[in-house]
């Protein structure tokens, strides 16, 4: 399949990894590979994403926003809000771990001393089936467009269209499944190499 990505496609995907690698993470997650997206200038995505309001410069509350849902351990505000029904609250038990552990330690970006991650003998983190799942999404995405190649937008269109974290945070952003449809696919204000 990766043969079928374009250029910034698989600059997304290496930039995913490196992200994760960096932060400690055992495996790449979809939030790596928005992470990686909203770094990127020049592409399908980024254009679409400029076109809904969020233009390169204006990213970092995108970033902030993913940082707190992943210090949440991935939960996303409606998966809180089901736990705060049942007498949970997420935000206390976030504060008791970080005290205890330090900040960010219920991310999954840290391994213990020593341990490595991903696939054997490489070192290097592995997918996750989340992060799996977007990537087949995105040529799901691509095929029903009719596009040949899968580019960035794809990997975009892709976590929009499957709840969690990333598409909660986009959402909150103005960047939807149908926004971003309409802008990629209606008029063809996103166009670039």
């Amino acid at each position: 399949m990766f043969e079928r990505f374009t250029k910034d496609a698989r600059e997304v995907v290496r930039d995913a990894v490196a992200r994760c690698q960096n932060t400690g993470g055992g495996t790449v997650g979809p939030e790596h590979l928005l992470l990686a997206l909203l770094e990127r200038e020049a592409s399908r995505g980024s254009f679409a994403l400029a076109a809904l309001g969020l233009p390169v410069e204006g990213r970092e509350p995108v970033r902030e926003a993913l940082e707190e849902a992943r210090r949440r351990a991935g939960l996303s505000r409606a998966d809180a809000e089901a736990l705060a029904d049942l007498g949970i609250d997420v935000s206390e038990i976030v504060s008791r771990v970080e005290e205890a552990h330090g900040v960010g330690a219920m991310s999954g970006d840290r391994r213990p001393a020593g341990r490595r991650s991903g696939r054997a003998g490489f070192g290097r983190p592995g997918f996750g089936r989340d992060a799996r799942d977007v990537l087949e999404k995105s040529l799901r995405m691509a095929l029903a467009h009719r596009d040949r190649h899968i580019g960035d937008e794809h990997i975009l269109l892709a976590l929009t269209a499957r709840p969690g974290p990333p598409a909660e945070v986009l959402a909150d952003h103005g960047v939807t499944h149908t926004s971003l449809t309409r802008v990629l696919y209606a008029g063809g204000e996103a166009q670039a190499g």
